[in-house]
Parts: C-alpha cells; sequence; structure tokens
C-alpha cells in the first residue's frame, strides 16, 4: 500500500553510497548510483516490516509481477569477497573496474557488479555470468532482451559505502538514496534545479527542515528520472514533487507530458540515520519489500 511502514533491518556496518553524474557535470557536490554488495550464499540475516508482520524473505528468490524488492549492501567488503565478486564480472566489466583511479572506486565497482550479478542470478535461476546487461541511449542498464518478456526490471543507486536495489516483476523503475551533505546551498542549488513550485515551498520552511526537503525533492526527482530511464534529458524542473518532512512522497505535476502525474508512485524507503532513499514506478502501488544482503 502508498503508505505502509516498512522497517529495513540495516546491519551496523552498512552505509549508503551517493549518485555522481548530476556532480560530475556540475561541479555542486557528490552523489551518485551505482551498485551492491556481498554472496548471497551466506546465512540471511534480514527481515521486512510489512502489513502483516515481520516476515523471512523466500530460500528460492522470484518477483511476481505485482511486486517491488528492495536490497540494501555495503560496498565496503574484506580482500576475499572482492577477489570472489570478480570472478563473476564480465571481460567488459573486469576492464573497466581496472579502469578506476582509485582503488577504493575500484573495488566499490567490482562489489556492486559481482552482487548485482549474484542477485539477478537468483531471481534468473542462472549463473551470475551467464547474465548479459545492455543499456538504453541514456545509460540505464537493463537484462537483455535474450532473457525475454517476463524479464525483471530493476534499478540501483549508491551514496557512500551503501546501495540500493530495485527489482520490479513488471514495472519500469528508479531509485535514489543520498547521504545528506550538511552545509550546502540549499537555497542556490534549489533555484538551479528545482521548479518554482518547489523551490517557494522549500524556501517557505523553517531553516531547520529545508536541508531534509531539499533531499526529500531531490532523491525523488531522482527516482523518478531514473524510473523514466531518460537520464539528463529530463530537467528535473520539468516536474513537481512533494518535499515537505514527513508528507507522503508524491508526484505532483509533469510539464513536458500530457501523461498524469497520478500515473506515478513514488515511496520513500527504509535508510541509515543521515540518508534519504526514494522509489518510483509507473502504476497503482504494488507491495514492497525490503531486505538487507547479507554481509
Amino acid at each position: 500500500a502508498a503508505h505502509s511502514k516498512y522497517v529495513l533491518h540495516l546491519r551496523k556496518n552498512f552505509h549508503f553510497i551517493p549518485r555522481a553524474v548530476y556532480i560530475l557535470l556540475t561541479g555542486l557536490f557528490t552523489m551518485g548510483s551505482l551498485l551492491l554488495d556481498d554472496d548471497l550464499k551466506s546465512a540471511i540475516d534480514y527481515s521486512v516490516r510489512t502489513e502483516t508482520g515481520w516476515e523471512a524473505p523466500p530460500g528460492r528468490l522470484a518477483i511476481p509481477r505485482d511486486e517491488m524488492h528492495i536490497w540494501c549492501a555495503n560496498l565496503n567488503q574484506p580482500a576475499t569477497a572482492i577477489n570472489d565478486l570478480f570472478d563473476t564480472l564480465s571481460e567488459t566489466e573486469r576492464a573497466r573496474a581496472k579502469r578506476f583511479h582509485f582503488e577504493r572506486d575500484e573495488h566499490h565497482f567490482i562489489v556492486a557488479r559481482g552482487i548485482l550479478r549474484i542477485l539477478m542470478g537468483r531471481y534468473m535461476h542462472l549463473q551470475p555470468k551467464q547474465l548479459v546487461f545492455t543499456y538504453n541511449r541514456y545509460g540505464k542498464p537493463s537484462l537483455d532482451e535474450m532473457f525475454g518478456c517476463e524479464r525483471p526490471r530493476f534499478n540501483l543507486a549508491h551514496s557512500r559505502e551503501l546501495v540500493y536495489y530495485a527489482i520490479s516483476g513488471s514495472k519500469d523503475v528508479g531509485v535514489d538514496v543520498e547521504y545528506i551533505l550538511p552545509g550546502i546551498e540549499v537555497q542556490q542549488l534549489a533555484e538551479r534545479f528545482f521548479s518554482p513550485v518547489e523551490t517557494g515551498e522549500l524556501l517557505a520552511l523553517p531553516k531547520e527542515l529545508q536541508l531534509e526537503a531539499f533531499f526529500n525533492c531531490w532523491t525523488r526527482k531522482e527516482a523518478y528520472v531514473k524510473a523514466r530511464g531518460e537520464g539528463l534529458s529530463l530537467p528535473l524542473a520539468d516536474f513537481v514533487v512533494s518535499l515537505i518532512p514527513g508528507a507522503p512522497a508524491r508526484l505532483l505535476a509533469t510539464l513536458d507530458t500530457e501523461e498524469h502525474a497520478s500515473c506515478w508512485t513514488l515511496h520513500d524507503l527504509p535508510s541509515m540515520p543521515g540518508y534519504v532513499a526514494a522509489l518510483a514506478y509507473k502504476g497503482q502501488p504494488c507491495q514492497l519489500s525490503c531486505w538487507n544482503w547479507p554481509n
């Protein structure tokens, strides 16, 4: 349900990593969105709070068409885990990992990609190395068409050491997570990226709420853009989302399309203190399950 409360047990060493696309292009501050964590064959230690209570995930992963699965993981892993995950990568991914200048970034990429492969392999009942990913012209990844029209849809986002994965049985999905950076120029950034409606609402809030409201707005916008799969071609000011702390996440208006905002669902996701995360997909609210990747 749209306003169900989901409580995700996060281990104390899980952190989330920022999406870097906008920041690299604007030179404003670090944000990011990439990938996952550790070996799924470890003992699973997670649970999800739903309307029916605490539930454990099934031993055999499957994603019904009317469900959405959210995973989180830690990108900081020991050398043995990194080596094991490196073995799951394609030759192209291995070459890409080696191009990172800093070892930390290389390791995070290996962990993220390796976990993505293990996780999607579990859903597809395939070995991780059997998976083939393709990218649309804006860079959004998906499973290759060779896996059929019923293949799961997914998206991922990272901030600092944490990563979120969103997996859907039938819907194009977008997810974003951001570390709340203190001391940023909220007004300057809002006036540059947000719609006039959002900027006015943000600046009308008490100062102590503006930082949280800014990141509410940013993550919801990023999730929506990623769900549409149009990347930087879709200006953030061309649609309006809710942002007031404590208010439900909603898409309020779209200016670039005749499609009504009510066709889309937005959710706030469980997050660590100091982080904000959001999910977006087209269609009516579906059942969410939020799980930890075992460390």
